[in-house]
């Protein structure tokens, strides 16, 4: 099959064995895939987590039709329409856990499928599971305009937030996240920002801030937080080091929580997964949760996908089409 790999040259199309499904596992026939930050990183051979390094099959997240099950998968069968995350995405073919993947809802796309599964699980659970948001509170999403981003805007406004901020640091970006439920729009790169929130929410700050950026906004996420609030750092794109205000922490009584998959079981995936659909699988079903697709590529163009992500101008999801 053709598959995406990590070699000795660098990440190119190249031959690779098909897999066969073991146990749990179901064998998937790729129809489209979404990308993802970690991706790039991947592509220039870095590991996430566990994974990569030469002889790396790349991707994470992907929609296609169950092709074969393994003799212990449950729940699913050949021909279902599913979308689900894991290792080796971009190929023909990819093995997926059979309790890490969703049934995609009727009319849904394969190309609107693969944007999903990774922005609903990690937002839901950030928000949601972690972030313990309750209806008639506020929540901050720090990097609202990525397609995770995007996401937690929409499910904090499902989940009943009062008030929902956006931060992003491209105006046009910026200017469009109150089409996807942000209250207010900030440039976290302006150093008056925490004011505008504080402002928002009289002087108290959110109930809950949802980081994506950390680095040098880790400190002003302080401020910006009420009293016994809560920050949920799920990503680090502004750097993952930076000088931390512990005085400010503890002052505010804040939880600080920091969440991640590269080091989740197998059966705390699941969970996630389980959540989503007894949560919010009706509002996706619906279209009520749904991502844009900012511009689909041919899988044998996905360097060009990858260099329109790496150029960061781009709303929503990239998408690949096998």
């Amino acid at each position: 099959m053709k598959a995406y790999l990590y070699g000795a040259n660098g990440a190119a199309i190249a031959e690779a064995p098909k897999p066969t499904p073991q146990g749990v596992q179901v064998l998937v026939r790729v129809h489209a895939c979404g990308l993802n930050r970690a991706d790039i990183g991947m592509t220039k051979g870095h590991a996430h987590g566990a994974a990569g390094g030469v002889g790396t099959v790349l991707g994470m997240e992907w929609a296609g039709e169950v092709a074969a099950v393994g003799p212990d998968a449950q729940g699913v069968k050949i021909g279902d329409r599913v979308m689900g995350s894991g290792a080796a995405a971009f190929a023909q073919y990819t093995l997926a856990d059979h309790g890490r993947l969703f049934q995609i809802p009727g009319g849904m796309s394969f190309e609107d499928a693969a944007t999903l599964p990774i922005a609903l699980t990690t937002m839901h659970n950030a928000l949601v599971t972690n972030g313990q948001l309750q209806a008639g509170q506020s929540v901050l999403i720090q990097g609202a305009s990525s397609g995770v981003g995007l996401m937690a805007l929409q499910i904090a406004k499902l989940k009943g937030a009062k008030l929902v901020v956006g931060s992003s640091t491209d105006r046009d970006r910026r200017e469009r996240l109150k089409e996807f439920g942000a209250d207010l729009a900030i440039d976290s790169s302006d150093a008056g920002w925490v004011d505008q929130v504080r402002e928002a929410t009289d002087g108290r700050g959110v109930d809950l801030i949802i980081d994506q950026v950390s680095g040098k906004v880790a400190n002003q996420n302080l401020r910006a937080t009420k009293v016994l609030g809560r920050i949920v750092n799920v990503g680090r794109l502004g750097g993952s080091h930076a000088d931390f205000d512990f005085d400010t922490h503890a002052a505010r009584r804040i939880q600080y929580i920091g969440v991640t998959f590269r080091t989740r079981s197998i059966e705390e995936v699941r969970e996630i997964f389980r959540q989503v659909r007894a949560d919010i699988w009706p509002a996706v079903e619906a279209g009520k949760l749904k991502l844009p697709i900012d511009q689909v590529y041919p899988f044998g163009d996905i360097a060009k996908a990858f260099a329109h992500m790496e150029a960061n101008k781009h709303l929503g999801k990239i998408v690949v089409k096998l």
